[in-house]
């Protein structure tokens, strides 16, 4: 069993959808009020129905008062790194340290060419992604002497000032599903956010995922414990069932718990775009999975 022994958050993933203009903002002050942890949103910048995603995750941050926000998660090939990093530093220190940075590699290359955006192999791909953490990082170390200076493939930076400082410290959370990607994220992420119904082989899959980040961390001296595994995940209450999140709430907490406690999974995104969902998990499945994982551990 994988239990890297953090403590659990719950978050809710939102399809920023322009129609009706104040769904996705009214869905996300509801999973405040609910109690949720942290509310996700797609970032698709070539879907012309959707809200801008930075946009949106600004104007939810100025609507609530306590939960985290991020993007679920960023596309960085339409989003310059640099400019990124600024973005991130501001929302962080207008919102109270309340912004998460999950960002990944991009996927839909021809929508995101269509952007402007440049088609990379998935290798490439990596490598750009890894160049564009680095850069980010070193804008936010106002600590550290001098100004930024990065050559990279892909990015580059040239003698920008360091700064903004964020008002806590960004998890950066990389939606990462291949090996190299897997090992990149252990060496320099903060999180892993994937979603379930992307892993060919299901919750089994995760082992081996797992086992990757923690192979990245270890070549770098870092504690595999350190990275943050979450999961999108898809459910429907209703009876009892035999399936994954596919029942009454207890069902799904056990689940969830258990989930928890063989893969080390801490952090559980729901995707759901009503209310009435967000409430119920927030108000029956939450405190279960809480106290199963808590009791677990105890024992």
């Amino acid at each position: 069993m994988t239990d890297y022994g953090q403590d659990l958050l719950f978050g809710t993933f939102i399809t920023p959808l322009a129609q009706p203009a104040q769904h996705a903002v009214e869905l996300a002050i509801v999973a405040e009020q609910a109690g949720l942890d942290l509310v996700t949103f797609q970032d698709h910048p070539y879907q012309s129905q959707f809200h801008d995603t930075w946009t949106l995750l600004s104007y939810v941050a100025s609507r609530t008062q306590r939960i985290h926000v991020s993007g679920n998660v960023l596309n960085l090939p339409l989003r310059q790194p640099a400019v990124l990093a600024r973005s991130a530093a501001s929302l962080d220190l207008l919102s109270g340290g309340r912004f998460e940075l999950g960002i990944g590699t991009g996927a839909f290359w021809d929508a995101i060419e269509s952007m402007g955006g440049r088609r990379l192999t998935p290798g490439e791909a990596v490598s750009a992604l890894e160049e564009a953490i680095q850069i980010m990082r070193e804008l936010w170390a106002t600590d550290k002497p001098g100004r930024v200076q990065v050559d990279g493939s892909y990015y580059q930076v040239n003698g920008a000032k360091r700064g903004p400082k964020p008002a806590h410290d960004i998890g950066v959370w990389v939606g990462a599903y291949k090996p190299r990607l897997l090992k990149m994220t252990g060496r320099i992420a903060d999180g892993w956010l994937p979603s379930l119904n992307y892993l060919p082989g299901g919750l089994p899959d995760l082992e081996e995922m797992n086992a990757s980040i923690d192979e990245g961390a270890a070549s770098v001296g870092r504690d595999p414990s350190s990275i943050r595994r979450m999961l999108n995940i898809f459910g429907r209450f209703g009876r009892s069932g035999r399936a994954f999140l596919s029942g009454p709430p207890q069902q799904w907490a056990e689940q969830l718990a258990d989930v928890t406690l063989t893969y080390g999974i801490t952090g559980f995104i729901l995707v759901a775009d009503d209310a009435p969902t967000i409430e119920r998990f927030a108000a029956e499945v939450v405190p279960a999975t809480r106290e199963l994982v808590r009791a677990a551990r105890g024992r």
